[in-house]
């Protein structure tokens, strides 16, 4: 049975100020910046937007030029015409677009378009796209034959947090033909990019082929696609509330979880903590196959005390009883070495991590044993050897942190500190004898500040 006529909600000036200040809660005053590509949709958001200002908004426009078509350059030339004509401020940002052949035209040059974006954002600016309902339901569409979940399935938020201010895009409730509506009742003249009709792209096929068909067996599909992504954003967030509510149980650190306490949890649950785990601390959801085969190394008895599981900018360990998420970065190598003063906080390269100290009595290294020395900071290079207080003998500093059960990934990145070549401290995990401060001594205790992404 066909659905009933697919409706049309309107748009106006007057529903673009309404949705902001009531459904998105940006007050007049805030500072909009309307990306702006010359396209049909922008248009209509930017014409809508600049007569906003007038009720208390301030509005800018930002135009990135991807340079990937012979058109571009008259693009932005067109961009800078209309908003002369609108009196609106227009920044035009031209980029690389890398990637291509690894992720294909259209992924590469919405990363890059992204990228500049982020760049450009002032802080709590909010950058206004044009995305509407039927990119909605694209969406819906897309994230379905890629078998999402109910994040993926979620499509686009309506407003989130994005470089160091918000995304909005408050044209989710109206049609593309509410927007041409509106261009045409206010005698607006868009760019039509032609490659938007190329079916090789797998969006412009659905756009042109599919949601057509099915708009002609259920007229309201566009509509109904939309609110199941409201549907599934609800069930996304009851998941990251269960997810939150179970990384408390588990988390040993923020970058670390028991295993043991992962296994008390049924397989659903044990799953959705894990993939909220690495979503919170990456801003990325792990592919399925790398979620499976992490997941297949809690559920068996491992071989080795160590496993590493990897995909594109990340790493997890397991590590006897934990799991970790091995911080991003490039070690600068072996040979990297530094001059450290104690009273300033050392940045660790490669790390989130700085090595400082605090004074202290009857711990750390001792103070006086260091007057007038120079401490110098590098990473272990193998063969390392520390006598700790209250030892007789030497041991070797691998055999120290295995004992301490600090895992490989973070073994590579701790700090050694040096008096001229003679090592005194590890990290913040030993000092080394005779540099130990003795009871009642003033000493100086080095911590090391583990920060990381939230």
């Amino acid at each position: 049975m066909r659905g009933q006529a697919q409706s049309h909600p309107s748009f106006s000036v007057d529903a673009l100020a309404r949705i902001l200040s009531d459904k998105l809660a940006l007050a007049p005053g805030a500072r909009l910046r309307v990306a702006y590509s010359g396209g049909l949709d922008s248009h209509v958001l930017l014409h809508a937007a600049a007569l906003l200002r007038e009720r208390g908004w301030e509005v800018s426009a930002i135009h990135v030029d991807h340079g990937l078509r012979r058109e571009s350059a008259d693009w932005a030339a067109h961009c800078r015409a209309v908003c002369r004509a609108f009196h609106v401020e227009l920044l035009v940002e031209r980029v690389q677009v890398d990637g291509i052949r690894k992720r294909g035209v259209e992924d590469a040059a919405r990363r890059a378009r992204y990228g500049a974006l982020a760049r450009l954002l002032e802080p709590e600016d909010v950058l206004l796209t044009a995305h509407h309902r039927d990119d909605q339901a694209e969406t819906v569409l897309l994230q379905l034959l890629r078998a999402a979940g109910p994040h993926g399935l979620a499509a686009m938020p309506p407003i989130a947090r994005f470089a160091q201010g918000w995304l909005a895009r408050p044209l989710l409730a109206f049609g593309r033909a509410a927007l041409r509506a509106y261009a045409e009742r206010e005698g607006l003249a868009w760019i039509e990019d032609t490659s938007n009709r190329e079916d090789g792209i797998a969006r412009n096929f659905l756009r042109s082929r599919v949601l057509p068909l099915l708009a002609r067996y259920w007229p309201q599909a566009a509509e109904q696609l939309a609110r199941a992504a409201r549907h599934h954003a609800e069930a996304a967030a009851i998941l990251d509330e269960v997810g939150c509510a179970d990384l408390e149980r588990v988390r040993i650190e923020e970058n670390a979880l028991s295993l043991a306490a992962l296994g008390g949890l049924s397989p659903p649950r044990r799953a959705n903590v894990v993939r909220y785990w690495i979503r919170r601390r990456t801003g990325q959801m792990p592919p399925e196959q790398a979620l499976n085969d992490l997941l297949a190394q809690l559920r068996c008895r491992p071989r080795s005390r160590r496993a590493l599981i990897r995909w594109p900018g990340t790493t997890v360990e397991r590590y006897r009883d934990q799991l970790r998420l091995v911080p991003p970065g490039q070690l600068p190598g072996p040979q990297w070495e530094a001059e450290w003063d104690p009273g300033v906080p050392l940045a660790i390269p490669g790390t989130e991590w700085r090595l400082r100290a605090r004074t202290g009595v009857g711990a750390g290294l001792a103070t006086e044993r260091l007057a007038g020395r120079r401490l110098r900071v590098r990473f272990r290079r193998g063969g390392e050897v520390c006598r700790l207080p209250g030892r007789t003998h030497r041991h070797k500093v691998k055999k120290l942190l295995q004992d301490a059960g600090v895992p490989p990934s973070e073994r590579a990145r701790l700090p050694f500190v040096y008096v001229d070549e003679e090592l005194v401290a590890i990290g913040d995990r030993f000092v080394c004898e005779p540099y130990a401060a003795r009871p009642g001594e003033a000493g100086l205790l080095l911590e090391i500040e583990r920060s990381s992404p939230p």
